[in-house]
């Protein structure tokens, strides 16, 4: 088995891809929402992950790889505020009461 081929890798692969299905650009940018004035806001959130996930491929006297392994992740997304862009091209960005 190649360094590059291994359960541990396969372990970390597969945590990442999971990572970034629910870590993705939608849930930090939002749709945009237009007002009948002309008036777009766009909501913004801030978004912090984390993951940790390690394995370990043991010897065995029999003719069978023995490996064990685990992996967690945590994902946050916390609302920040508001991109207001007025109809004549003018951004500001409004935060929610209580961000920092």
């Amino acid at each position: 088995m190649s360094a590059n081929n291994t359960p541990v890798s396969d372990l970390l692969g597969i945590s990442i891809e999971k990572i970034k299905e629910m870590a993705d650009v939608n849930a930090i940018i939002g749709e945009p929402i237009k007002l009948p004035d002309g008036t777009t806001i766009i909501p913004v959130s801030k978004v912090s992950y984390g993951f940790a996930s390690g394995g370990s491929d043991l010897p065995s006297k029999y003719d069978k790889d023995l490996f064990g392994g685990g992996a967690g992740a945590g994902v946050s997304i916390k609302p920040e505020g508001f991109l207001v862009i007025s109809p004549d091209g003018s951004a500001k960005m409004v935060t929610m009461e209580g961000s920092s």
